[in-house]
């Protein structure tokens, strides 16, 4: 009924699995920091650049759509 499932008798055929499973885990956590802290050194260095950032407002990118349209 269910043969494509395959528990093995032997679980010591688990422990390759968990091998890949934890180095592709922490390699995804390192990867992930390293994107982390990339992004903060080109935020400071931009805020250096350019002094501080100016907010996105919605409501104001839609008056200023508005506007143009109107002209």
């Amino acid at each position: 009924m269910m043969e494509f499932l395959y528990f093995p008798e032997d679980k010591t055929e688990y422990i390759p699995a968990v091998i890949s499973l934890l180095i592709f885990a922490i390699g995804a956590v390192l990867v992930m920091r390293w994107i982390i802290n990339v992004n903060k050194k080109q935020e400071q260095r931009a805020k250096d650049e350019f002094g501080e950032s100016v907010e996105y407002s919605p409501a104001k990118d839609q008056q200023d759509r508005e506007q143009e349209d109107s002209k």
